[in-house]
């Protein structure tokens, strides 16, 4: 298997590097693992969801 940096995946996905490092340190990137300083994501990992973001409608009409 093949790994990316961080920051690769940063510029991958449109965020920043500490937002990748917060992801994989909450576990939300399948097979991230951390050696040494360095986070190593695979290459064909997706970015995780926003979970910040709330969808629009619903029964409650939000």
């Amino acid at each position: 298997m093949e790994y990316i940096t961080a920051q690769e995946a940063a510029d991958k996905w449109g965020i920043t590097r500490r937002r990748v490092q917060i992801l994989c340190a909450e576990g939300r990137i399948d097979g991230a693992m951390k050696m040494a300083n360095l986070w190593l994501i695979p290459e064909n990992a997706e970015k995780p969801d926003d979970a910040r973001k709330h969808k629009i409608g619903g029964s409650n009409g939000k």
